[in-house]
Parts: C-alpha cells; sequence; structure tokens
C-alpha cells in the first residue's frame, strides 16, 4: 500500500507543480506524508460535503481540483467553513491533495478531458506551452584532455535536459590558430600558424547554469584562450498548454452543438448560455476549463466556429461578439466543465499504482448555483 507521499509523486508527474501559476497554491495541504493510503476520492471541490463524503466513504485521501485556500490564513479553527473543512479531514484521518492550475495545461488536464467529453477530433492546445530555453554550448578542445573538460561541464550541470544528463555530442577535426605577441600558448610558438587535432563538444545547459558551466570551462581547459561559444536556443514547444481545440466528427449547427455540449457535462443546475447565431455552422471547437475570457481572441485567431468556457462577464462578450469574425461563444457551469477532468485523473492514477489502492470520483454537485429560470421569450423587454 503507498504513502500519502508516494501517491503525491505520482500525481506530481502527472500534474508538475512548477507548472501551476504563481499565485495557485498545489500540492497536499493536509495529511502525514508516511500515512498510507488505500482509498482516494477525486472532487473539484474541497467543500463539507465532499469531506463528509470522504469520511462516511472511508476514504485516506481527497484529491480536490480547487484549493481549499489560495492565501495564507492565521487560524483554521472549525468556526470557519473552511477550517471546520480542515478540522473534519484530519480528525479522520483523511489528506487533501491539489492539482489546480497545475491540471490545466497537460496531455491528462482539465481541458484536455472537456475536448475529449464533447468528442473532439485532434484536440491539441489553443495556446501551446514551451518547454525551457536552454544554451547550446560548442567547446573546441584538444583530443587528450576532452573526457577531463567534458566532465568538468557535466559537473557543473550541462548535458543535462528533458530527464536525462551527462548527454554530449563529440566530433573530431584539426583547430587552427597564431599566437601572437604577448600570447602564452599551451601548444604552439608565438608567431607561428599551429594546427590541433581537437575534438568538438555540444552541450546544452539551463540559462541558470552559464556561469557556473562558464568557470568550469575555464579552469579545465588547458588553453589559454578557450576556444567555445554559447548561444540561447528557442524553446520547442510541447504538447502542453492553455484550452484546446479540435473538430467535431460532423459539423452541426450552434444551437444542437450547445444541447450537446449540455448533456456531455453531468447534471447541474447551472445555466447554459450561448452568443451568436444558432443556426450558424459549427466545426472547429475551441474551449477552456474553468474561467476562460483570455482566451476569447485566441479562439477566433486559430478559426474556431465556437469557444466553450465558464465564468464570462456581459462585457467581455459583448466587446468580443462585436468584433467581425469573431466566434460563437457557449458559457457552462464552472463545476460542471471542470468535473469532466475527475474521471481522468482518477483513472490515470489507478493506473499508475496498480492494485495498491482504489480511486473513485465524487458525484455531489457542489455547484453554488442551485436553480436556473428558464429564458423570457425573446423580444422586448417589459
Amino acid at each position: 500500500m503507498p504513502t500519502l507521499s508516494e501517491v503525491a509523486a505520482v500525481l506530481d508527474t502527472l500534474y508538475p507543480p512548477g507548472t501551476a501559476e504563481s499565485w495557485d497554491a498545489v500540492g497536499t495541504a493536509l495529511g502525514d506524508p508516511d500515512a498510507e493510503v488505500a482509498k482516494v476520492l477525486f472532487a473539484v471541490d474541497p467543500v463539507q460535503a465532499v469531506a463528509d463524503e470522504a469520511v462516511a466513504g472511508g476514504y485516506d485521501l481527497v484529491v480536490a481540483h480547487h484549493p481549499l485556500w489560495l492565501r495564507g490564513v492565521t487560524s483554521i479553527a472549525a468556526s470557519d467553513p473552511k477550517g471546520r473543512v480542515a478540522h473534519t479531514l484530519l480528525s479522520n484521518g483523511v489528506a487533501l491533495h491539489t492539482c489546480h492550475t497545475n491540471a490545466d495545461i497537460p496531455a491528462l488536464g482539465v481541458s484536455a478531458a472537456m475536448a475529449d467529453a464533447f468528442g473532439l477530433v485532434d484536440a491539441r492546445p489553443l495556446q501551446a506551452a514551451t518547454g525551457e530555453r536552454r544554451d547550446v554550448w560548442t567547446v573546441f578542445v584538444p583530443h587528450a584532455v576532452s573526457g577531463r573538460v567534458l566532465a568538468a561541464l557535466h559537473d557543473a550541470g550541462a548535458g543535462r535536459y528533458d530527464g536525462y544528463d551527462r548527454a554530449a555530442f563529440g566530433s573530431s577535426g584539426v583547430g587552427q590558430f597564431r599566437p601572437l605577441d604577448g600570447a602564452n600558448p599551451a601548444v604552439g610558438q608565438v608567431g607561428e600558424v599551429e594546427h590541433v587535432e581537437e575534438t568538438c563538444l555540444r552541450l546544452v545547459a539551463a540559462p541558470a547554469r552559464r556561469e557556473a558551466v562558464r568557470a568550469a570551462l575555464i579552469a579545465a581547459h588547458p588553453y589559454e584562450v578557450p576556444a567555445y561559444d554559447v548561444v540561447s536556443a528557442e524553446p520547442e514547444p510541447t504538447d502542453r498548454g492553455m484550452g484546446r481545440i479540435g473538430e467535431l466528427p460532423e459539423p452541426t449547427t450552434l444551437a444542437e452543438f450547445a444541447r450537446q455540449v449540455r448533456s456531455a457535462l453531468p447534471a447541474h443546475q447551472g445555466a447554459t448560455r450561448v452568443a451568436g447565431d444558432p443556426d450558424q455552422p459549427v466545426r472547429t471547437v475551441a474551449l477552456c476549463g474553468g474561467a476562460g475570457d483570455f482566451l476569447l481572441d485566441a479562439a477566433t485567431r486559430a478559426g474556431a466556429d465556437v469557444y466553450v468556457t465558464s465564468d464570462l462577464r456581459h462585457h467581455v462578450v459583448s466587446e468580443h461578439r462585436e468584433r467581425p469574425g469573431s466566434c460563437a461563444v457557449v458559457d457552462v457551469p464552472h463545476w460542471a466543465a471542470e468535473w469532466t477532468w475527475l474521471p481522468v485523473a482518477a483513472a490515470a492514477l489507478a493506473e499508475r499504482l496498480g492494485a495498491t489502492l482504489s480511486t473513485h470520483v465524487s458525484t455531489i454537485v457542489t455547484d453554488p448555483w442551485t436553480m436556473t429560470l428558464a429564458a423570457d421569450t425573446p423580444g422586448s423587454p417589459s
């Protein structure tokens, strides 16, 4: 049976904490890292109803999408609603782990789960993330000492990239130089052109290690003036990113698509709102789990016919729709959209930890809206 820290490590691999927004609070919020975990409950909101469900069901861990706290607190007294959740969980041995904005961008994240729920084909990030920027070092060194110089570069942090270290490429060639007056060459004579059998080493390194790598190179290299260069490489695009965009298997109308979206989401009492001509054709769909007004323009630029997200405000949508060529908009309840991620995350954790634990998805509706009135008949207001 895995411990809480072991389960958290798997979740951190799926949803790396380093990709969370700077303001976010992700990771383990409550619990003993050495406690064993046999049952895990996944939920969108760490509210009292979910805490009570976890206790009643004998769960050892709640994995929530939303954090219990986003700001520092000086008290977790049970007189406060959030403090009461913490007391309920801790007093019953239930831990709490949060995957929030770090769960928004990966391949098994919230927006990707929404795209699958809506049946999109060829879904890819709407705003693709890029990998880490890196330095590329090229170093020319005599064959005889190339191993020593390479080891020094590796020890300084070069050759580490995307899950690998001690990486390098070497090629052979002939270096040429002529020492001038005042030089103190390690090889050759002042005023004479010298040819040396050399190895060309190529390595990558994090920009933060640049000066450490440079110091190691100069210290290990036999030449008075080592021959090298370092350039900053553009980061590569990844399969991670904000939102998703893809195509429906068959074109439909905006009205019918909105109905399909409503039926694809879990039952709730919130409103599904549509901005656009109900009869307009829809084939390319962009979306973003949670509050996604920041990607409205990106959806239009990407050629989407419609953009699906949550928590849209009047002025934002009004100004968007006034722009020529803007895509239609479907606004869905925040909780319902993000709930689609829970089965995906639960299955991913169960797959990686095998039969050592069981996972369950909470079906408690924690959306704060409890009733939606039917729309008025189109026409002028009374």
